[in-house]
């Protein structure tokens, strides 16, 4: 059995039952505290249209049992994990991105049916994968791929950073911004192909359904529509992961 063959098993198994877990995770994940609603609702301009009313959040616990959540989570942290794995065979690499395969489903199915990405999953998650590259960069002479990690988790950061803070309406929330440290770092250790790759394709791939949506129901209106964005910021991730470093040879050489 080659070496890539056995990383593919075994990253495809330990994923798929974390997976499994994934319904515990999100039933353990306290409620945000309630909005205050404001005592004078602001009255639309002429030029504007009114606001649609937000649907009430669904709940985590209400998620969590969902029928046949746990095996579909287990089915795609197997994929997910078996695709990382044949890209990276034995890698000191799969210590934290086998345990934030199925972290990243987890939050994957929050979002889409919330659109939250609740910090008490994002930020420990961040820092385990914080120490976890920091020991094995360090355990192993990776300094390159260490600092590389390290610089690519804060400017992909601050990326995000800016895109909430100068485009409000584009959907991101603060959220997507806390799950952007976690995209950069695992793909900066990679090289910053990957980078560019993962962070390119998530972006592009968010931008889809609204415009699907607005040009088969000529509707200019839903591409103002929120959509969850952290799924396709997972997409990308994945993407590369597996193929940025061959696209980006062959994109840029």
């Amino acid at each position: 059995m080659t070496d890539t063959l056995l990383a593919t098993l075994v990253t495809a198994l330990l994923a798929g039952l974390g997976g499994l877990l994934v319904p515990r995770l999100i039933a353990r994940v306290p409620e945000p505290a309630p909005r205050a609603e404001p005592e004078e609702p602001q009255e639309p301009q002429e030029s504007e249209e009114p606001e649609q009313p937000e649907p009430p959040k669904m709940l985590y616990a209400d998620i969590a049992v969902r029928p046949g959540l746990g095996r579909r989570s287990a089915v795609a942290a197997a994929l997910v994990g078996g695709l990382i794995g044949w890209a990276t065979g034995l890698d000191w690499s799969l210590l934290w991105l086998v345990p934030l395969v199925p972290v990243g489903v987890a939050l994957s199915v929050i979002d889409w049916h919330t659109r939250l990405l609740p910090r008490i999953i994002v930020i420990p998650a961040t820092l385990a994968a914080i120490v976890l590259v920091v020991v094995v960069g360090l355990a192993t002479g990776e300094r390159d791929a260490l600092v590389r990690a390290l610089v690519a988790m804060v400017v992909v950061r601050t990326f995000y950073w800016v895109l909430w803070s100068v485009l409000p309406g584009v959907g991101m929330g603060f959220g997507d911004v806390r799950l952007a440290a976690i995209v950069g770092l695992v793909l900066g250790w990679l090289g910053w192909g990957a980078v560019a790759i993962g962070v390119w394709v998530g972006m592009a791939v968010f931008g889809l359904p609204g415009l699907v949506l607005a040009i088969v129901r000529w509707d200019r209106t839903l591409l103002r529509k929120p959509f969850p964005f952290g799924p396709f910021m997972l997409v990308g991730a994945v993407v590369g992961l597996v193929w940025g470093t061959a696209l980006a040879g062959r994109i840029w050489g």
